[in-house]
């Protein structure tokens, strides 16, 4: 399957996520999407980028944007964090990580000292007719969402 490209559409993936939902991505066509991927629940960094989108959830709303976040974290502890922090949208489980090779977001990142291949943390937004908009990687948490926010009202 061919990688996403910009004013592309996106490649149809079948996803797991919270609230026992089970979809294909081009079951969202008709409302814009941002996919924003993450490294790990209940990481201050995680959850703060999640609480923020949590904070302009109406905002989105407004503009027919559905949010979801991205983890290869299991289902029962997506649950427990979007529980946790109040999270009105669902988060995906990408155990198999198929949908973070899709959009190449695992890495090798450097943590204390150590190698390993990791979730780059990034954000796609995805117009009502399934197309890729505008990618951000390698994100920083600091008014990340503020900046989709802007993304998703240019579209």
């Amino acid at each position: 399957m061919t990688a996403p490209a910009l004013d592309k559409p996106i490649p149809d993936l079948e996803v797991q996520a919270t609230s026992e939902r089970n979809f294909k991505l081009s079951d969202l066509q008709g409302q814009n999407l941002v996919l924003y991927f993450y490294p790990k629940d209940h990481t201050s960094g995680c959850a703060t980028e999640g609480r923020d989108f949590r904070d302009h959830y109406a905002e989105f709303q407004k503009l027919n944007c559905e949010i979801l976040g991205v983890s290869r974290d299991s289902l029962r502890t997506h649950e427990n964090f979007r529980s946790k922090q109040e999270f009105p949208f669902d988060l995906i489980s990408d155990g198999d990580e198929s949908l973070c090779k899709l959009f190449d977001v695992i890495h090798e990142k450097t943590m204390y000292g150590k190698k390993h291949m990791g979730v780059v943390r990034s954000t796609f937004v995805i117009d009502d007719k399934g197309v890729l908009r505008k990618e951000f990687r390698k994100v920083k948490v600091a008014g990340h969402v503020e900046e989709v926010l802007e993304a998703v009202r240019a579209l």
